[in-house]
């Protein structure tokens, strides 16, 4: 019986082995397409109202963290029809012309970007693909935003939502936000005038600078009269001082020749 039951022993330990190493094997394979993007929705149905979309953008990097996030909506959903409902500390939402950008303080590393958005409606579709450009703090970009082709499924998927068929009497509401964009023009015309009374006010200050250096000028050209005043006055007195200095030489002479004009007579 040991004899027989040494073979049966050896089988088993190899069939384990096998085992251990397809497992190993399916794992390694696994493992570049384990991190991915999805999105998942409360209400998948076509031309449902009010939707709030959950949106997971799994961390690759062991380094670095997720920074913004780059969405292209489908057709169907306009950049207007969405609003941030939650996402990480910090982040905002800036709408695109085709989609939107979610960017914020870069999150840890290997911590996965969770957001929720809502959606005014649903088009009438059977799928909505949303394609993601994921950027990390250092500079790393991942693109899902590839879509199944001849049956394959792509190494980087992009985030893909099924939708039901639209409840009965289920309709496209109207595109209250398309009627509401020419509401911006009249804001921005009212705040138009805003800005004109700041140029008048903006004006006085000017005006005041203005004086202040007309100010300065006056009293510097007032300055200069004086000091050329004083420069006439002082040379005249000058001149006075040397005149009064040359005139008892002159009045000498006078006198020497009055007196040998007199001696003579005598």
């Amino acid at each position: 019986m040991s004899l027989s039951t040494r073979p049966a022993a050896r089988v088993g330990r190899r069939l384990v082995l096998a085992g251990a190493f397809a497992l190993t094997a399916t794992l390694a394979l696994a493992a570049p397409a384990a991190a991915h993007a999805e999105v998942e929705a409360d209400k998948p149905q076509a031309l449902a109202e009010n939707v709030t979309l959950s949106f997971v953008s799994e961390a690759e990097s062991a380094s670095a963290g997720f920074k913004d996030l780059r969405v292209v909506l489908p057709e169907g959903i306009a950049a207007a029809d969405v609003t941030l409902d939650e996402g990480p500390k910090g982040w905002k939402l800036t709408a695109a012309a085709d989609g939107y950008t979610l960017a914020g303080p870069a999150l840890k590393a290997g911590v996965d970007a969770e957001y929720k958005i809502k959606v005014r409606q649903l088009p009438d579709v059977k799928e909505l693909v949303f394609k993601t450009v994921e950027t990390y703090s250092d500079g790393e970009v991942s693109r899902w935003i590839e879509l199944p082709t001849g049956g394959k499924e792509p190494e980087q998927p992009a985030p893909v939502l099924k939708l039901k068929a639209a409840a009965p009497g289920a309709k496209p509401v109207d595109a209250s936000p398309t009627a509401a964009a020419p509401s911006p023009t009249p804001s921005a015309a009212a705040s138009a005038p805003s800005t004109t009374p700041s140029t008048p006010n903006a004006s006085p200050d000017a005006d005041d600078s203005a004086a202040d250096e007309d100010d300065g000028m006056s009293s510097g050209a007032l300055v200069a009269v004086i000091v050329v005043a004083l420069l006439v006055l002082g040379g005249g007195a000058w001149w006075l001082v040397k005149r009064g200095s040359d005139s008892p030489d002159s009045s000498g002479s006078s006198d020497s020749s009055d007196s040998s004009g007199s001696s003579s007579e005598s």
